[in-house]
């Protein structure tokens, strides 16, 4: 049972402040939140296997061959900023 000054401890953590009129109310949302994981914690899932995903998704990876690169040519042509081969980038120190 979450208590009005566990309330404002976590609020005070969180650097928020709670005024003490709501703090009350707050301490009722929060109980009635964990009286329902209190239910869902009576429900048995014995056989019931353990869900990673929602969807059952497989590795889509593609497999890692070695293939050709793109022409440098080809790449430097998308830019105005080439020197030497390379992107040219603005001097970082």
């Amino acid at each position: 049972m979450i208590t009005k000054e566990e309330v404002e401890h976590v609020g005070w953590l969180a650097r928020i402040r709670i005024d003490e009129t709501k703090s009350d109310a707050y301490a009722g949302k929060l109980n009635s939140v964990l009286d329902y994981f209190g239910q869902l914690d009576k429900v048995d899932t014995e056989d019931v296997p353990p869900t990673y995903h929602v969807m059952d998704i497989v590795n889509v990876f593609r497999k890692d061959e070695v293939t050709e690169s793109m022409p440098q040519d080809a790449v430097l042509s998308n830019t105005e900023y080439r020197k030497e081969g390379n992107f040219k980038t603005p001097k970082i120190i």
